[in-house]
C-alpha cells in the first residue's frame, strides 16, 4: 500500500483534490495524525474535521487545543464540551 500512498501524495501535491480526499480518508481510517496534520497544514479542511473527530473520540486535549489555536471553532467547541464533561458517552 505504500506505493499507492506515495502515488496519492504525489497527485495531492500537484493539486489533485480527489487524491487529497482519498488521503484524508485513509489517514482517518488508520488514525494517522501525522498525515492528517500534514494535509490540514496544506489547507485541507476535511483533514481538520477528521482530526477534530479523532481527537475528540480519544479525549486528546493537546491536539484539540492545537487545532483550536489554529482557528478551528469545531475543535474549540469539542474541547469545551470535554472540559465540561458533556461528551456523548
Amino acid at each position: 500500500m505504500s506505493d499507492a500512498l506515495a502515488e496519492l501524495r504525489q497527485r495531492a501535491g500537484k493539486g489533485d483534490l480527489d487524491a487529497v480526499d482519498e488521503l484524508v480518508e485513509f489517514a482517518g481510517e488508520r488514525g494517522d495524525f501525522a498525515e492528517l496534520r500534514r494535509l490540514a497544514e496544506a489547507g485541507s479542511t476535511d483533514a481538520v474535521d477528521v482530526l477534530v473527530e479523532l481527537a475528540g473520540e480519544r479525549g486528546d486535549f493537546a491536539e484539540l487545543e492545537r487545532l483550536a489555536d489554529a482557528g478551528s471553532t469545531d475543535a474549540a467547541e469539542v474541547l469545551a464540551e470535554l472540559r465540561e464533561g458533556g461528551g456523548d458517552e
